[in-house]
């Protein structure tokens, strides 16, 4: 209904973006996608849910389900990627749009949940999106006051929107989509009309909402609600208890009423774009070129050489910083920044200015003493397409980073 999507090219460039960044609740996402018409998600697939091999694995994994953006499967990984995607968006916008022909204009969504909001790095990255601001960015924040253990009231109590307020962001809360989401839709349009900021809404749920037994407490987090729950929460929802994997014709029709308006949108955009390429055939071809991922043609023949015993030895942060800015001014899409340690890590890229919330087409970034933060912003950097992220702290630092090294790998990203 709000997003532009179309299932029908899942990596259309101007795509809007959707992390799950709580993802073990990516039944729901599997299930929307499905629903949306993604082709590679089939009714037997949903069936397959957590089975090896399956396209429906227990965390969203980018590398196998179409319509997944990035791996979320450490809490706050994936609104911390959010920030990356976001980034991205702003720089790609400020350096291929033009008068007339609006290439880069997608929002970047995000549903999150209160152990999102616990984990350190969201707070790092949430702290750097309202410094930028980043105004295509929007969280809904599902508060059903519930993890693990049990109440939030157990371990996190402080009033996450004024963190919010104090990060830079809109904030708004949303007290009942129990009985209507209209709150909701005006909630998500006052986001999108506050450019300057990111967004956070915060949305009062409870868990397990029309179990008979089970709603509002932990026991409905991790486990299967049970045969009678799950009868008792079809029956509360108007659904037949006794039909399982099955989906009513006219939800069908209202899912691919919205589907086509998402498809229309990209119809729309190629049209735009099949305009622009006449207009800027050279900015149009650069675009497909980095979506392709090729290398700019004899870029490797720019590095600079290197003869051991002939050649003066270096230490290797200046060798790193010789190749970067042999490369940098070619390789437009090659973007990067350090941990607060630019002097200490020699990562500038000096053919290009900072990337701030005024100048989003600068190519260098100024993370702060953030290095998990910082990582993870690049994962999404790289999950946008087009870009190719770097960035550098010490080595004695590299653990704060860990859990977004490890989704790199884990996406196969490079």
């Amino acid at each position: 209904e709000i997003m532009a999507y179309a299932p029908s090219n899942p990596k259309w460039i101007n795509r809007d973006r959707f992390v799950l960044s709580n993802g073990h609740a990516c039944a729901l996402q599997y299930t929307m996608l499905h629903l949306a018409g993604y082709p590679a998600l089939k009714m037997d697939d949903l069936k397959q849910f957590r089975k090896l091999g399956s396209q429906t694995p227990g965390h969203p994994e980018a590398f196998v389900t179409e319509g997944v953006e990035v791996c979320t499967g450490p809490l706050g990984q994936g609104i911390s990627n959010a920030v990356g995607l976001a980034v991205a968006e702003k720089h790609m916008a400020a350096t291929f749009n033009t008068d007339g022909h609006t290439i880069f204009d997608n929002y970047t969504y995000v549903i999150c949940g209160d152990g999102c909001l616990q984990e350190g790095v969201s707070s790092e990255t949430s702290s750097l999106a309202g410094h930028l601001g980043l105004g295509k960015l929007i969280v809904l924040y599902d508060d059903n006051q519930i993890t693990i253990d049990g109440s939030t009231d157990l371990s996190f109590t402080e009033d996450v929107l004024m963190r919010y307020n104090s990060y830079g962001w809109h904030t708004q809360t949303v007290a009942d989509i129990a009985n209507g989401i209209g709150d909701l839709r005006t909630a998500i349009a006052n986001a999108k009309a506050d450019t300057g900021r990111p967004s956070i809404i915060k949305i009062n749920t409870a868990i397990g909402y029309g179990s008979p037994s089970k709603q509002g407490l932990a026991s409905a987090h991790g486990a299967p609600l049970g045969t009678e729950d799950l009868a008792g929460a079809k029956t509360f929802y108007g659904l037949d208890p006794t039909k399982s994997f099955h989906v009513d014709d006219d939800v069908r029709a209202e899912f691919a009423a919205a589907t086509l308006k998402g498809e229309q949108k990209k119809t729309d955009w190629e049209l735009v774009f099949a305009a622009y390429s006449k207009v800027h055939p050279d900015k149009a071809g650069e675009l497909n070129r980095r979506f392709g991922h090729d290398l700019p043609v004899g870029l490797l023949e720019k590095l600079p050489q290197f003869k051991v015993g002939v050649d003066k030895d270096l230490a290797t942060r200046k060798f790193s910083e010789g190749c970067i800015n042999a490369v940098a001014v070619d390789m437009q899409e090659l973007v990067g920044g350090s941990a607060d340690l630019t002097p200490s890590n020699l990562t500038n890229i000096k053919s290009s200015g900072d990337f701030q919330k005024d100048t989003p087409q600068g190519r260098y970034f100024r993370f702060g003493v953030r290095e998990h933060g910082m990582s993870s912003i690049c994962n999404g950097i790289f999950a946008y397409g087009g870009l190719r992220p770097y960035c550098a702290t010490f080595l004695v630092f590299i653990g704060y980073a860990m859990g977004a090294v490890r989704l790199s790998a884990l996406s196969q990203f490079g």
